[in-house]
């Protein structure tokens, strides 16, 4: 039976205004990064009068965006190879066996999402300032400091998640690699893995882009020298004035990578999140 009409007139409207909602902001971004500067900080003009590059060659001198570039790459590739790695052996763990504490284990990982970031902010600086001071090993200021504090983010979900989409697995492949002469890892390596890569690129999707945008850690565990793009982007406003052209084109390059993985990796992203959430 067909929907009525005024069904499909709805539909259509409500997607419409949606697609607007989404395209106008970049829309703005776009014709805002293609305007001299004295432009875009005059009224608004949908319709540019002058278009030029210029900010997107500029926007590598005003700030050190490139090392701000692979501050981001470095920190978010190895939070998320990290998450990745960890979550897949505590999730085979978790779906595969049974140990003493294992709910408790489950209900604790999954909890750690009930509380804000900024809840962990002061204990995390303190701890760092102290291991540093005791240790003389630098957490504070450092990479590896800032990856481990995304990691305290995205591992929690990233365990619960691949737990749902490893109890997806059939147990018989377990069985069959053990036949075949496989050991645990041997299993968890040639069966498992391979059957649930969706669910670990959408894994890996979501803790890369948690470590890509991340604002309020970033802004207090980094330095001059460790900082990371989200929180770069403030070197183009000064007290003299605010670079919006420039903010705009580098707003739209630093989010090229993140808009591009999600582009290829779609197809397991959406297959990865409905496994593991229907189980």
């Amino acid at each position: 039976m067909a929907p009525p009409q005024s069904f499909l007139w709805s539909r259509r409207i409500f997607l419409s205004l949606l697609t607007l909602f989404v395209v106008l902001p970049v829309f703005v971004m776009v014709s805002s990064s293609l305007k001299p500067l004295q432009d875009v900080s005059g009224k608004f003009q949908w319709i540019p009068s002058g278009l030029t590059v210029r900010p997107y060659f500029d926007i590598w001198e005003t700030v050190p965006l490139a090392d701000y570039f692979m501050n981001s790459l470095i920190v978010a590739g190895s939070a998320t190879v990290l998450s990745v790695v960890i979550a897949v052996f505590a999730a085979y763990a978790v779906s595969r066996y049974s140990f003493r504490g294992k709910r408790v284990f489950t209900v604790t990982v999954l909890s750690t999402q009930m509380f804000p970031g900024i809840l962990f902010l002061l204990p995390l600086f303190l701890i760092y300032v102290n291991i540093g001071n005791a240790t003389g090993i630098a957490l504070f200021g450092s990479r590896a400091g800032l990856i481990l504090t995304y990691l305290t983010f995205s591992l929690p979900f990233s365990i619960w998640m691949l737990i749902g989409y490893f109890d997806s697995v059939p147990r018989d492949l377990d069985e069959a690699a053990k036949v075949d002469g496989c050991g645990p890892l041997g299993a968890l390596f040639r069966v498992i893995v391979p059957a649930a890569i969706p669910g670990i690129v959408a894994v890996a999707v979501y803790a890369f882009m948690t470590a890509w945008g991340e604002v309020l850690f970033a802004s207090v565990m980094t330095n001059d020298a460790t900082r990371t793009l989200a929180v770069g982007l403030q070197g183009y406003s000064t007290q003299n004035d605010v670079y919006w052209n420039q903010i705009m084109a580098a707003s739209l390059v630093v989010s090229v990578p993140v808009v591009a993985g999600f582009l290829l990796l779609q197809r397991y992203l959406v297959t990865g999140l409905t496994a593991g959430a229907v189980k």
